[in-house]
């Protein structure tokens, strides 16, 4: 900035000023600032790691997160390279990944432990120093174990390499085993390790679902240290039942019925399912509920037959309450467009029909002994009682209330970061390329208005905010977003729920995606897209979820020219069969975009005592030219606009229009 130009914005910004000099109260202050801020402006970015559609599988959410997607490993090859056998590496790195496990395998085996010790840990001292490298000291202090925090820094930045240093270092290692501190170190070194690795976790959304530690996922990202959340449809749905909406709440029982997995429900979020298995067992008890089987080859939980044959004739009972409230909604919002969703009103139990479309189709299950022919949509007295109780049991978890917080606090619609816009599912368009206009209420939204829109209302229903009809909307509209045509999060023109479980013509349970999912293959797309979210940058990206690639039939993830990433590749078992693989990161550094394609994890027991590791492969997506720099990023923009207000504060000291302060004056 020119001196005449800082001495104009100075002038405009005296009280914005006046309150910066209360942090640089004296033009010393205001100079190391400055100095400090520009020399982290040439640092090397930090890595970032994008992960999507992790549907509670969370030993192999863990795994990823632990060796950083095969980071960790690559740097103990880079660092110990031949100098250590390919077996020892690997012990290294199973000890980093789960330090408090592998100690106690490490000394029931380990003869000579404090030679063990000692060479262990100048090894992990290595590591540490190669990942903490491209960080500021200031940075890697705020993120060391205070207990350690002063040997920490002494080891990272002291070499016993050096002559002079080479006994300092020596003796403080020793010290550290000799006073029986060796185990707690190492676990403080190996979490540092991880931490360092990976700078800023990007979640493009579905955490929950499916697999049965979603609330574990939950607890981990909770006490992250850097990490956004981009909700997916899965978590809306979570978000929806949170919120108090009762087609939410039935809609997640019966998810997680199906799949067998009480897990998340009961032993995470306290939620009684007594009283659903005692409605079961008096409507369904003559049942056999054999359409709605949980499916229990994804579900490791060694169910026998009579629990297999209760969990059936819950989950049929919740299916039926879902389609009562659902059909709830969309008489009250005939707004929504929903009316095709409206089955059980063209159920004709006497000859064991549904009509849709003026054809009559045979069902496979025609017991429904709660559901009245000439009111359909109204709940039984037992299930009126039911849903009530679950609903209170959900609106009581203090555990889903903490995870609930951390959704709104890290989460959102969308996100723009370093010229990546990460969404989960869809923008809905038109079939010539145009953004769809959707209406919501009295208005029309599309593009980036929608999410913003569709974002705020979210927000209403979970919080109670706003005047009281539109909270009574954004109560509905939160279970739209699950499973209507027009929903950013969806996008399809039917969720069929109620064909899939009762009608065996395949034909019927097709769901017509919108034309956003064929379009975003074209480049000019994927542009416009990024103009309307006024994303920047050369080497700009759309980077989705919610759509599993399947690799196995040759699909590729990286689409339009490079501009789209689909990185659903089947985190979730039940899906590994179809793409093949069992998901993707994408992992972008200072050197450019890679993808890292999983193969299915076998679980935490066999990589600590087998130090069996996640097998990747690695995939160059695109590298940069020059390495980037933080003043590449988003952050570095924010760096540059601190250092010019403190260079104007520097003006208004040197020209007397402020007065330096010392410390204690204020």
């Amino acid at each position: 900035m020119t001196k005449e130009i800082i001495a104009e914005s100075v002038v405009n910004d005296l009280r914005y000023l006046q309150l910066l000099a209360r942090s640089f109260p004296t033009i010393a202050e205001a100079s190391t600032e400055i100095i400090n801020l520009e020399a982290i402006l040439n640092l090397p970015k930090g890595t970032e790691h994008f992960l999507s559609d992790l549907h509670g599988e969370d030993q192999a959410f863990s795994h990823v997160l632990r060796n950083a997607s095969g980071a960790v490993k690559r740097k103990v090859n880079e660092i110990f390279s031949n100098t250590l056998r390919e077996a020892e590496k690997k012990e290294l790195c199973t000890l980093i990944y789960y330090p408090e496990d592998k100690l106690e395998l490490v000394k029931a085996a380990e003869r000579e432990l404090d030679d063990w010790y000692q060479v262990t840990l100048n090894q992990l001292v290595r590591v540490c120093r190669n990942v903490s490298s491209k960080y500021t000291r200031s940075k890697v202090r705020k993120a060391l174990p205070k207990e350690f925090s002063y040997i920490i820094q002494e080891l990272l930045h002291e070499s016993s390499v050096e002559p002079n240093k080479s006994a300092y270092v020596d003796q403080i290692i020793r010290t550290i085993i000799s006073t029986g501190r060796a185990d707690d170190f190492i676990i403080a070194l190996a979490n540092l390790i991880q931490r360092l690795t990976i700078d800023l976790l990007h979640i493009i959304g579905d955490i929950y679902d499916r697999g049965p530690g979603a609330h574990l996922i939950m607890d981990i990202l909770c006490d992250y240290h850097n990490f956004d959340i981009q909700w997916g449809n899965h978590d809306l749905l979570w978000m929806g039942a949170a919120a108090g909406n009762r087609a939410s709440v039935a809609n997640v029982i019966r998810m997680c019925l199906r799949f067998g997995n009480m897990a998340t429900l009961e032993d995470g979020y306290g939620i009684n399912l007594l009283p659903l298995a005692t409605f079961a067992m008096d409507s369904y008890g003559d049942d056999p509920c054999s359409l709605f089987l949980p499916q229990t080859k994804f579900a490791d939980n060694g169910m026998d037959e009579k629990t297999t044959r209760l969990i059936a004739q819950m989950h049929k009972a919740m299916t039926i309450i879902q389609f009562k409230l659902e059909g709830e909604i969309i008489r009250r919002r005939p707004e929504f467009g929903m009316e095709d969703r409206l089955l059980l009103d063209h159920l004709d139990l006497q000859q064991g029909t549904l009509t849709i479309n003026g054809k009559a189709y045979p069902l496979i299950d025609t017991h429904f002994p709660t559901i009245d022919p000439n009111d359909p949509y109204r709940l039984t007295e037992g299930e009126q009682d039911l849903i009530e109780k679950i609903c209170h049991s959900f609106e009581s978890s203090e555990k889903l209330k903490k995870h609930m917080r951390c959704f709104f606090r890290h989460g959102s619609m969308y996100q723009v970061c370093n010229s990546n816009l990460l969404f989960h599912a869809s923008i809905p368009m038109n079939a010539d390329g145009t953004f769809k206009q959707v209406r919501i209420l009295d208005k029309e939204y599309a593009g980036k208005a929608l999410l913003d829109k569709v974002d705020q209302l979210v927000r209403e229903a979970y919080f109670k905010t706003g005047e009281p009809e539109e909270l009574a909307f954004a109560c509905d509209y939160i279970w739209y977003l699950w499973c209507g045509a027009d929903s950013p999060l969806f996008d399809k023109s039917k969720m069929a729920t109620f064909e899939r479980a009762f009608i065996a013509d395949a034909e019927t349970h097709k769901e017509e995606k919108g034309a956003y999912y064929t379009l975003r293959t074209k480049e000019e797309i994927c542009d416009k897209i990024l103009d309307e979210f006024g994303v920047e940058g050369t080497h700009r990206h759309i980077i989705n979820g919610h759509v599993p690639v399947r690799s196995v039939k040759g699909e590729n993830p990286i689409k339009a020219n490079g501009k789209m990433l689909v990185i659903d590749g089947g985190f979730s078992r039940p899906y590994h069969s179809k793409t093949g693989i069992a998901g993707y990161t994408l992992v972008y550094h200072s050197r450019g975009f890679q993808l890292v394609q999983h193969e299915p994890f076998e679980s935490r027991a066999k990589a600590i005592e087998e130090g069996l590791d996640i097998k990747s492969t690695m995939i160059v997506v695109e590298l940069s030219s020059h390495r980037q720099m933080v003043k590449d990023t988003d952050k570095g923009a924010e760096l540059k606009s601190q250092i010019q207000d403190l260079e104007k504060l520097l003006y208004a000291y040197r020209n007397g229009l402020i007065k330096e302060k010392e410390r204690f004056e204020r």
